[in-house]
């Protein structure tokens, strides 16, 4: 895809009544687009492509007539002109039966990402009507991917203003200080496949500048204890190695207007013997809680390669054996 760079004086209307309090009128927009949007004084830089630069030229031109007109621009202005002009931007786009658009999760950047199982639509669903959901099922059912999807839904939508991804960093024993590098070089290989799906639902330039602006975070769970996360999309993935404690303390950073999906699998915890995953008693602690919904996938929902279930299959197969054997 050919990336363009375009640069947007503003002149003749106050810049800070245009952008909003703390660009939130910028970020809205930038939220809607894959293109990058970054301020430098008076002046907008835009980078993306091409025909959605000129979409989002339009809606600047539509933002600083309504300031001159007006004197005031609110989010809900800035909102309605984005929904007009992207009226006119979708006229463009095919068609597609109903039933399919029930199923779109997001417009990704270069195809529809959609539930495709009637499972992943059940999963969907529960995320859309739930403020917390427990999603455990073997690699391969979606259960991370998805999650990414909805989050990036939510923030286009102006429903949260910031995405949070965490993993615990077992391997690393969240002793992360002693791994040699800067925190982004440590943390890397362990949050690598929440970036990679990040990756594949937003330009690399936008991509860049949302966590530049800490519009998107990807943390390791030790990181996360302290915050309170008010207006944000919050993933826990890989839960299934974050302990107890972890768990309680995560699931206690759920701030106002905030959403939060914990996956995992059970049956791949990587804690020592000794720690209890605390993804194993959530459904015991938090069944019946209004607001609070689970989900659970089998072998049969995979949907990577066809050899991924049998993978997970004959390990499982492997498993009962060896569990017979101990007990006989």
């Amino acid at each position: 895809m050919h990336t363009a760079e375009k640069k947007i004086p503003i002149t003749d209307v106050d810049v800070v009544a245009l952008f909003g309090p703390h660009e939130q009128h910028l970020q809205l927009i930038e939220n809607r687009f894959d293109t990058s949007i970054t301020v430098r004084g008076e002046t907008i830089i835009l980078r993306g492509e091409p025909a959605e630069i000129r979409h989002i030229e339009h809606i600047i031109s539509e933002l600083t007539y309504t300031l001159k007109r007006t004197g005031v621009l609110s989010l809900a202005d800035v909102s309605t002109i984005i929904d007009l002009v992207e009226g006119g931007r979708s006229s463009s786009t095919p068609t597609m039966a109903s039933e399919d658009l029930d199923s779109v999760i997001l417009w990704g950047k270069k195809d529809v990402i959609r539930a495709r199982t009637p499972k992943q639509m059940d999963y969907y669903r529960k995320v859309q009507r739930n403020d917390l959901v427990f999603c455990v099922g073997p690699a391969g059912t979606g259960k991370t991917y998805l999650a990414v999807a909805m989050a990036v839904a939510a923030l286009r939508a102006n429903e949260v203003s910031r995405i949070v991804l965490s993993r615990p960093a077992v391997e690393a024993g969240e002793s992360l200080g002693f791994l040699p590098g800067d925190l982004s070089e440590k943390i890397d290989p362990y949050l690598r496949p929440l970036l990679d799906a990040l990756s594949d639902m937003v330009s690399p330039e936008k991509l860049k500048s949302m966590i530049e602006r800490r519009i998107v975070e990807i943390v390791p769970l030790a990181y996360m204890r302290g915050r309170t996360l008010n207006h944000s999309f919050i993933i826990l993935d890989e839960a299934q190695n974050a302990t107890r404690m972890q768990m309680k303390m995560f699931l206690t950073r759920l701030g106002q207007q905030s959403k939060a999906i914990v996956t995992g699998d059970i049956t791949q915890t990587d804690l020592h013997h000794h720690q209890e995953s605390g993804l194993r008693t959530v459904h015991q602690l938090f069944s019946g809680i209004q607001g609070i919904d689970f989900v659970e996938f089998e072998k049969a929902d995979v949907v990577r390669h066809r050899l991924v279930a049998e993978i997970v299959e004959a390990y499982e197969r492997d498993d009962a054996r060896r569990t017979q054997q101990r007990v006989g």
